[in-house]
């Protein structure tokens, strides 16, 4: 194995407290899933971290920029056959199963 392959593989350790009946459930749902305590706990908090991450889109703008931005959310749209298609269809929770 090389030495840049070693690097990229090398891993940290992460300690956690918890209480021995989560530790059961967090082994029960990692069997139901084939994987082991480890690799099931660290896919599950990689997942929660990126929801997290993209819950938190910051948007940086200058003042001048800022008011640009607001000023073009306010303008009524210009009429398009894509928009009133939209604007027809009932939503998800108005339509008929």
């Amino acid at each position: 194995m090389s030495a840049a392959n070693s690097m990229a593989m090398k891993r940290e350790t992460l300690n956690l407290r918890i209480k021995p009946a989560e530790r059961d459930l967090i082994d029960r749902a990692a069997k139901a899933r084939g994987k082991n305590r480890t690799d099931f706990v660290l896919e599950a908090a990689r997942a929660a971290a990126e929801e997290a991450l993209i819950e938190q889109r910051i948007i940086m703008a200058d003042p001048e920029a800022y008011q640009e931005f607001l000023a073009r959310l306010d303008q009524t749209p210009s009429p398009n056959a894509a928009l009133r298609k939209t604007m027809q269809t009932p939503a998800p929770w108005e339509q008929e199963k």
